[in-house]
């Protein structure tokens, strides 16, 4: 899935992501609880399992076209969440660098990437995923790119920080958190694609009474 402004939308279906993939980006899950959600979401026709071509020749699941369309509804959960439920994390709370990649699509800023074609490697501790920007749409996915124009690097801790600051990756770099290296125009850029809303506590933000 592609997301864009209204103008420039352009859908495009998720590859299918390997099981093994799937468990090592889920944290906490077991196998059988995983396994689980699977099935249901096969029996809700939400996805199917398929087995990837060689030379993987792994289990995978893709999305169906009913599931594709439950993107643009969780990427709205995703922008709550960053507003909404960044704020002190509690014990029992778990995070995993590879949930960023959504994270990154529910905070782009299509019209400030109006114009520009470029694509960012991401590193957040051991996990790497990249965007790849084309005018004002973005298309996230997991692994590294081949020929990223320009990689950004964060711990877990700092982008953490970053997130529940509502601050940018901009701001990550100018204070030492994030570094980054490619071309000279892409890092530019960089600075406005990716907006974070100002973190706001649910539980006191009440209208006086």
């Amino acid at each position: 899935m592609r997301v864009c402004s209204p103008s420039r939308c352009v859908r495009s279906p998720r590859p299918p992501i390997s099981v093994v993939r799937l468990q090592a980006s889920l944290r906490g899950l077991g196998t059988g609880l995983l396994a689980a959600r699977l099935k249901h979401l096969e029996r809700e026709g939400l996805a199917h399992k398929i087995t990837l071509p060689p030379p993987a020749r792994t289990p995978a699941y893709a999305r169906t076209e009913a599931g594709e369309e439950l993107g643009p509804p969780l990427l709205g959960l995703a922008r709550w969440g960053l507003k909404w439920a960044m704020g002190e994390r509690r014990e029992t709370e778990a995070f995993h660098p590879g949930w960023a990649v959504l994270g990154v699509r529910a905070c782009f800023d299509a019209e400030a990437a109006a114009g520009l074609r470029a694509v960012y490697e991401f590193r957040i501790d051991d996990e790497v995923f990249h965007a790849r920007i084309d005018d004002g749409t973005i298309e996230t996915l997991h692994g590294p790119a081949q020929h990223p124009d320009a990689t950004i690097t964060i711990g877990e801790a700092a982008f953490l920080d970053v997130t529940s600051q509502g601050l940018s990756f901009a701001d990550a770099i100018e204070t030492g958190a994030a570094s980054v290296s490619g071309d000279i125009e892409a890092l530019r850029r960089l600075k406005g694609l990716f907006r974070l809303p100002p973190p706001r506590d649910r539980k006191t933000d009440q209208p006086s009474s």
